[in-house]
């Protein structure tokens, strides 16, 4: 059983009040007791968090603290999950959008799928993901099944507050955006425009898909299936660039006490 112990002292010397809170027997620190996931103490959590965000393997992370490995992998997926939450409700403002697709290098498929040929750009057979920038720096992805104007524009409806001012290139699918109560703006990628000089690009956007790849590449390969997890944690990530690794492991696990 987890010990319950005083947040602002760590004495385990505590007892229980009336009204359900604790009170320190050492320092009178009265509190209410926050659980975390997977029976692992606050101090076992923050020291699996440290070792997360320096994008340690559960390996390593096992090692280097007390719970054995299988522990230290449902705790990350865990943490994971709680950060996929973490995002804005809505953006306003002037927002870009844009859509990629990740998967695995061509040279790194098997021959057979080699040469068969591969189609470039839009319609590969990768996983096709979307994302939101606002210009303050925050953004927002989300893995979708297909980059069709029914599938983004929904999207946009729902996180993009309408009035805002949005950015994108000329993919089809944008077409039509303004209809929806947004000002929209193009940039021609085609013709090599990448700005048009008064502020209308993606570029804050195409730097985060260059961010989110190398960090994908780093992992040497994720399945499918486990790639929302890991495109919530690098967004997460970026969203918190600014703040250093102790503000971060407070917000996990502020995030964690809320998911117990």
């Amino acid at each position: 059983m987890v010990k319950i112990q005083c947040p602002k002292c760590r004495s385990k010397k505590v007892y229980l009040l009336g009204n359900k809170k604790r009170r320190c027997s050492k320092c009178q620190y009265e509190f209410t007791p926050h659980r975390l996931p997977l029976r692992l103490t606050r101090d076992q959590w923050k020291n699996i968090l440290n070792w997360f965000l320096l994008e340690q393997s559960s390996q390593k992370i096992s090692i280097r603290t007390s719970p054995e490995r299988r522990r230290v992998m449902r705790a990350l997926t865990i943490a994971r999950r709680v950060l996929t939450k973490d995002v804005p409700e809505t953006f306003s403002g002037t927002v870009e959008v844009d859509e990629t697709y990740l998967g695995g290098q061509w040279k790194n498929k098997r021959k057979t799928i080699r040469d068969k040929g591969t189609k470039r750009g839009r319609g590969i057979k990768k996983q096709p993901v979307f994302g939101i920038l606002c210009r303050n720096g925050t953004v927002w992805a989300e893995v979708v099944v297909d980059v069709g104007a029914k599938t983004l524009q929904p999207l946009i409806s729902k996180k993009v507050t309408a009035g805002s001012i949005i950015c994108s290139d000329t993919w089809k699918a944008y077409t039509g955006i303004a209809s929806r109560g947004y000002v929209h703006r193009l940039v021609n990628h085609g013709e090599k425009q990448y700005s048009d000089g008064k502020g209308n690009h993606i570029n804050g956007l195409e730097g985060f898909w260059g961010y989110l790849k190398r960090k994908l590449v780093s992992k040497g390969g994720i399945r499918r299936e486990k790639l929302p997890l890991y495109l919530g944690e690098y967004v997460w990530r970026y969203d918190h660039r600014n703040e250093n690794d102790n503000a971060k492991v407070k917000c996990i696990i502020k995030l964690l006490e809320h998911e117990v």
